[in-house]
């Protein structure tokens, strides 16, 4: 019989599954955080963008006379400055290039022309305004289908000529890649012989992340050493140190990137934008340190969005809802420039989880990527590469199929699930899901919200012809796509996509952990400390962290697409457990039998049969310098790169219930339960704030986020006047729940599970939105759900008449 768990030795050693305090909190709520624009340097200097008012014109001249005569003025870069050092243009993560600062022409709103450089911010703001332009306008395309046309404006005429480009063929001038993936003709075929096909045009809008804090960086060249310091805002430090040695020609071994506090990252900051490359540019010809801090309108109109594509969706199915077929036509707007952050591999990222929690036996996916007078990005705004807009295809097209059908959503969706037995399962889109569950986490979400009386409440609303409500109820069942990911599948720039971890045990039993990751508030310094805790018995709150800075963290790829537990979390269990080893050795020695005759017990190694004869993990650890067994090196530590086999594959079932007014539109979110299996579950108590963070992140896009453009190129979403940013007042109460459906393959069993409510959120409100309406016929509305969007509908359809 077992040994009675010790209650007290498992409080102290707060491994995984404890509800365990963030670390980093004290610091932050008393504003001791440490962010870029917090860095002061001896003779530091600022640097200000000029940029373009017009979203397509030629530049004819740049007279920057009157700012460099402004007093504490110390340069003014532009194009033609940068050129000698082979700095104006620079590779984008998607294969493309980039303007760092327009050359000859601007092809978006907002475009960076020009760089002051001065003494102070307000200096450099007041020059930034004396440089004079002189533009030619020219046509502005930011429609992806007119775009291309054969008479559309030339958006990229450096491209001129050039009939192939990193991901293939081009077909026009204004076309960047065909992406295709699945078997056409087999899914043909099943769309000819199948007994019901529908089809649903949606548009997923352009939205921003929108983090708290805005891109910065502080570079700090040293002429004497030749080493280049960068503070700055990224989600992927390592990767950054190598573009920037790829742009300078400084060895990576004199380059050091450092990620200090972030606030909030969201996908907003993996790439590298202009304001960086000027920014380190500036300080190397100079030798002073430059710092480059972006205003609000310059974040939201310059620096990565998100989603812009217009899909159009098709199943296929028998009259018993059965799904026999997929098919996908995707037009990707990219903007100018293709610099969306996606594995070399894949230019439209994972969108090809589009078939979900789904047995479809066929499926084929097309993606047209296109150039249009937009600021350039592509960003995984709080997803997996894309993995949000595959979710919400396929988690609407399941609705219109439901509707034509006649049958109820919950059970056309128990029809084509993914059975437990079939996993590993492969997608006729060539993904292997690692596990799952769907029918019972489904089902589960069902009974908690007593579906069946939701549904007799709204029957009732809709015989009443003088109810004001329209209440509508929305169901998705999603599965998602994180761990980016195994190299053999992904890299950025030909990096494969591993992550790392460094542990060093002190003499006294604490120790230190470093991995390649860097945190923008998801709790990695308490949640990387847990797993170490359980792995090899040091307790949690003795084990300090450390991310962010490329002379000490191990190389790895960041932190964006949940990859920080599936991928470095992974790392840190295996690093943990070979620091394990060792001190199962050194244990073995001190108590003088095999190592095979000992087991480990949480703290502890205990002699088998023999309990009275232990070494505790503190005592190992002093033992580690100074009595190790022959042969043996002194020291206690270990580092592990891990290489994923395949993704993980966390997914959930969401219901939303609203209540829309159809005088005027106005939708309340009634109620919102999200069920997760993220499968081991390290900390309970983050998971809980950032599956809130998700939902209200998804909240906002679903029913108000968008970044719209006028037919001039002009952005009209660029202050927080008008881009919707939920506070408490706005967000409902988030009921939560779970399954645990561990993953095969990890070390721990850990999925990933921050991006996963803002995943299935979103196509949840839209669900209920249009659900409120199905039964006039309404099979979509694109998003955001406004007021006055909703009201339209309303109007449309005559509903607000008294």
């Amino acid at each position: 019989m077992g040994r009675e768990p010790d209650i007290e030795r498992i409080t102290k050693l707060e491994g995984i599954g404890c509800a365990r305090k963030r670390r980093e909190d004290p610091r932050f709520i008393q504003g001791k955080g440490n962010y870029v624009d917090d860095v002061k340097m001896p003779g530091m200097c600022f640097g200000v963008m000029v940029r373009s008012p017009y979203a397509h014109a030629k530049i004819k001249k740049i007279d920057t006379s009157k700012a460099t005569a402004l007093p504490g003025v110390i340069a003014v870069v532009t194009a033609d400055t940068l050129k000698p050092f082979k700095l104006h243009w620079m590779p984008t993560l998607a294969g493309d290039v980039q303007a760092v600062l327009a050359d000859e022409k601007v092809s978006f709103q907002f475009q960076e022309v020009a760089f002051v450089v001065a003494e102070d911010r307000y200096i450099a703001a007041d020059a930034a305004d004396l440089v004079e332009v002189e533009y030619e306008e020219l046509p502005v395309v930011v429609d992806p289908f007119k775009a291309l046309q054969p008479d559309s404006p030339v958006i990229r005429p450096d491209l001129a000529g050039k009939t192939s480009g990193a991901h293939g063929p081009r077909k026009h001038h204004n076309h960047i890649f065909t992406w295709q993936i699945g078997d056409k003709d087999k899914t043909a075929r099943a769309f000819d012989t199948a007994e019901v096909t529908v089809k649903q045009d949606m548009l997923y809008q352009r939205v921003h992340p929108c983090p708290l804090e805005t891109c910065g960086c502080v570079a700090s060249f040293d002429k004497i050493k030749g080493d280049l310091t960068v503070y700055i805002t990224s989600q992927a430090p390592h990767v950054v140190r190598t573009v920037v040695g790829l742009l300078s020609s400084i060895p990576e071994s004199k380059i050091r990137i450092i990620s200090p506090d972030i606030g909030g990252g969201f996908g907003n900051k993996v790439g590298v934008y202009p304001g960086y490359v000027c920014a380190i540019a500036a300080s190397i010809v100079l030798g002073r340190p430059v710092k480059w801090i972006e205003s609000r309108t310059e974040n939201l109109t310059s620096t990565a969005f998100a989603r812009d594509y217009w899909m159009t969706g098709e199943l296929a199915a028998t009259k018993d809802g059965v799904i026999k077929a997929l098919r996908v036509h995707v037009t990707a707007d990219h903007g100018a420039f293709d610099a969306c952050a996606d594995p070399t591999k894949w230019p439209a990222g994972m969108f090809h989880v589009c078939t979900g929690s789904y047995a479809i036996p066929n499926a084929f996916v097309e993606v047209d990527g296109i150039y249009t007078n937009k600021f350039p990005g592509g960003v995984a705004y709080r997803c997996s590469f894309r993995v949000t807009e595959a979710v919400y295809l396929i988690e609407r097209m399941i609705d219109v199929l439901a509707q034509k059908t006649g049958i109820d959503k919950a059970e056309i969706r128990f029809r084509n699930f993914v059975k437990q037995e079939q996993f590993p399962y492969t997608t006729p889109l060539g993904l292997e899901y690692d596990s799952g569950n769907y029918g019972p986490a489904l089902q589960k979400a069902l009974d908690a919200v007593n579906y069946k009386a939701l549904r007799a409440e709204q029957a009732a609303l809709r015989a009443d012809p003088k109810s004001e409500t329209l209440m509508g109820i929305g169901i998705v069942t999603f599965t998602e796509i994180v761990g980016a990911g195994p190299s053999k599948m992904c890299d950025i720039l030909g990096v494969g996509m591993f992550d790392s971890c460094e542990i060093r045990v002190h003499p006294d039993g604490s120790a230190i952990a470093r991995m390649g990751t860097i945190t923008q508030g998801q709790g990695h310094q308490t949640t990387y400390a847990q797993i170490i805790a359980s792995e090899c018995g040091i307790p949690a709150s003795v084990i300090h962290t450390e991310e962010g800075d490329t002379s000490t963290a191990p190389y790895g790829l960041g932190t964006y697409g949940s990859r920080s537990t599936p991928v470095a979390g992974a790392a840190t269990a295996r690093c943990a457990r070979k620091i394990r080893e060792k001190a199962r050795r050194i244990a073995a020695h001190l108590l003088e039998v095999s190592p095979d005759d000992l087991e480990f017990d949480m703290d502890r190694f205990v002699v088998k049969g023999s309990p009275e004869q232990v070494k505790t993990i503190k005592e190992i650890a002093w033992a580690a310098y100074n009595n190790v067994p022959p042969g043996e090196e002194m020291g206690l530590e270990a580092v592990d790169y891990y290489d994923p086999p395949n993704f993980t594959f966390p997914f959930g079932s969401y219901i939303a219930v609203v209540d829309i007014n159809k005088f005027s539109g106005e939708t309340k979110i009634r109620r919102f339960y999200a069920l997760d299996d993220c499968g081991t579950r390290i900390n309970p108590m983050i998971i809980e704030g950032q599956v809130h963070g998700g939902l209200t992140e998804g909240l906002a896009v679903a029913m108000g986020q968008e970044l719209p453009y006028d037919e001039q190129g002009n952005v009209l979403g660029g202050t927080l006047m008008d881009y919707f940013v939920p506070t408490m007042v706005e967000t409902p109460v988030w009921e939560t729940d779970y399954t645990v459906t561990p993953s095969p393959h990890h070390p721990i069993g850990a999925k990933g599970v921050a991006e996963s409510p803002h995943v299935g959120s979103i196509p949840c409100f839209t669900a209920a939105v249009v659900d409120a309406f199905s039964h006039l016929g309404i099979t979509h509305m694109n998003m955001p759900h406004n007021a006055y969007r909703v009201w339209q509908q309303s109007h449309a359809l005559g509903l607000d008449k008294h």
